[in-house]
C-alpha cells in the first residue's frame, strides 16, 4: 500500500528546483494503490504548434510512477530508479490542465509496474502509458 499519509504540502516542497517545478507539476491526490497530479498546458509544455508536447506527458507520467513508487518502498534501505517508460499519445491539449493517475498494477520485490493515464480538462484521453521502475537496496 501507498504511504498516503504524507501532506500534499509536503510532497509538492519537494518539486522546488527541479523539472516538475520547471514544467508546474504538482501533485493533487494520493491513494492507497494510485497517485494523481496535475500539469499546465502552457509555454512550458507546448510543443511548436501550440499543443501539448509529448515529452511534456511523458514526463509528467515518470513523475507519478516515480514518486508512487517512492512512496511504495522503505525508504532508508531501498531507492528507486526508472527502467522503462512508453507513452502512447491519443489525443491533444491546447490549454488549461492536464491531469495524470497513476496506478500500481504489478509491485514486486525488485520492480514496480505502473499504469499512467493523462486526460484534459474535460476527461479525454490524452496520453497513455507504462513505467518500469527497479527496486535497488540500499549499501
Amino acid at each position: 500500500m501507498i504511504d498516503h499519509t504524507i501532506p500534499l504540502d509536503k510532497v509538492n516542497e519537494m518539486n522546488k528546483g527541479t523539472l516538475m517545478e520547471s514544467l508546474g507539476i504538482e501533485f493533487t491526490e494520493i491513494g492507497p494503490d494510485y497517485i494523481k497530479g496535475k500539469m499546465p498546458v502552457d509555454e512550458r509544455t507546448f510543443q511548436p504548434m501550440k499543443l501539448l508536447h509529448g515529452g511534456a506527458s511523458a514526463a509528467l507520467m515518470e513523475t507519478l510512477g516515480s514518486f508512487g513508487s517512492h512512496l511504495l518502498i522503505d525508504r532508508e534501505k531501498q531507492s528507486t530508479v526508472g527502467l522503462e517508460i512508453n507513452a502512447n499519445h491519443v489525443g491533444s491539449a491546447k490549454g488549461g490542465f492536464v491531469e495524470g493517475i497513476a496506478k500500481i498494477i504489478h509491485k514486486g520485490n525488485s520492480t514496480h509496474v505502473w499504469q499512467i493515464d493523462i486526460f484534459n480538462e474535460e476527461g479525454r484521453l490524452i496520453s497513455t502509458g507504462r513505467l518500469t521502475n527497479m527496486i535497488r537496496t540500499l549499501k
